[in-house]
């Protein structure tokens, strides 16, 4: 479990990082203390770290309920996402990739960065709760469409995207002609959420370790099929991802999938509940999107965004990180800049986007710190709306 000497009770930033547990790390850095070798390695040293790293990816294929030749290790959840979305960059003609308005950065800013090399790419729009509608993704398919990339779960309002219909209306559109690949970020939804990464027309996903209580520089690619790189090296990972592999992350994030990849957060859903009821009873709070009170369903209760009126979030974060609770007002990798795409493509307005922060949760957040948090929310709150 995560270490006790950290006061994670009062960390409500988990969809940023996650506080690594402990006990897997040292029992992945043991093996891998025992197992140092290259795994390109020809001599038996490299061989043993070979047969580990063999051993772990059989492991996390087994948890993920996909074939072990499906998996790839990367290092971390940007680069799970780029391969895919680079590979088209392999093909001879440039054509067309759909994103979601509501993609991370390490989607949105790289597809962006693929317009001066020529490709066309279409941003989908969402409706008022932040889903990309089935029907949306088919209207602006185009014939030289060549990926679709569509996160399973926003980083910013928690919204689950309906990725297993996104696949089959994908599917059914493009019968008797090509059909383009699907690429899903499930960052924020391994371990937090239901995922069936076999279903047909899912075509790649990226997982991240260090969301899931593991260490960061490690991540998990799912490859329904082998696609052509865009970047080139010593060949590891069957031709994927170049780069001498990390042994003790990929045990590490085996590990950790193995600890939370299908456990029941029903209890949790329940302690969220709870708190966007809470919230939404006090003065000047708006839940965002203002429907997911009526909808739960449709969100991860591991993400809840929220405005305060007349508080800045900026001034929110830094009031309740005096108190001891740290939370955010977004993307940690858009930390830095006072634009807030995600909530500019719900159509959120600009008073909402600039007093709005997010809480998130992970597996060690407990009743009785969520309840010490709305004590904290409601006294600062009272301070400005008196």
């Amino acid at each position: 479990m995560a270490d006790k000497d950290f006061d994670y009770e009062h960390y409500f930033d988990w969809a940023a990082t996650t506080p690594p547990d402990q006990d897997i790390l040292k029992e992945s850095l043991e093996i891998t203390m025992k197992n140092w070798g290259n795994p390109s390695s020809v001599h038996q040293i490299g061989k043993n770290a070979k047969s580990v790293l063999e051993e772990t990816r059989a492991n996390v294929a087994k948890t993920l309920g996909v074939k072990t030749e499906n998996i790839y290790f990367t290092s971390g959840g940007t680069e799970s996402d780029q391969i895919p979305l680079l590979s088209v960059m392999t093909k001879p003609l440039c054509g067309t990739v759909l994103i979601s308005s509501i993609e991370h950065p390490a989607i949105r800013e790289q597809a962006y960065a693929m317009k001066h090399c020529g490709w066309k790419i279409k941003e989908l729009p969402t409706d008022k709760d932040g889903i990309v509608q089935p029907q949306t993704v088919v209207d602006y398919l185009t014939d030289d469409t060549m990926l679709v990339c569509i996160m399973a779960v926003n980083n910013e309002t928690g919204v689950i995207q309906p990725i297993y219909e996104i696949a089959d209306a994908l599917t059914q559109a493009s019968k008797n002609k090509r059909r383009p690949k699907f690429h899903v970020d499930c960052v924020q939804a391994a371990g937090k959420i239901q995922l069936n990464l076999s279903h047909n027309g899912i075509d790649s996903a990226a997982i991240s370790s260090h969301k899931i209580c593991g260490p960061r520089g490690i991540g998990i690619l799912y490859l329904k099929d082998k696609l052509e790189p865009f970047l080139k090296g010593g060949g590891q990972e069957k031709n994927i991802r170049s780069g001498t592999e990390n042994v003790f992350g990929a045990v590490a994030i085996s590990k950790c999938l193995e600890r939370y990849y299908n456990k029941d957060n029903s209890e949790f859903s329940k302690i969220s509940q709870d708190f966007l009821n809470q919230l939404s009873k006090l003065k000047g709070c708006t839940i965002i999107p203002q429907t997911r009170l009526e909808k739960p369903e449709l969100f991860s209760p591991f993400v809840v965004q929220a405005a305060f009126s007349k508080i800045p979030g900026n001034v929110m974060l830094r009031a309740l990180d005096s108190e001891g609770f740290s939370i955010s007002t977004g993307s940690a990798c858009s930390s830095k800049k006072n634009n807030r795409p995600v909530l500019e493509a719900m159509h959120i307005n600009s008073d909402l986007r600039e007093t709005s922060v997010r809480f998130s949760f992970g597996p060690h957040t407990t009743k009785k710190a969520v309840s010490e948090l709305l004590q904290a929310v409601f006294k600062i709150n009272s301070t400005f709306n008196k």
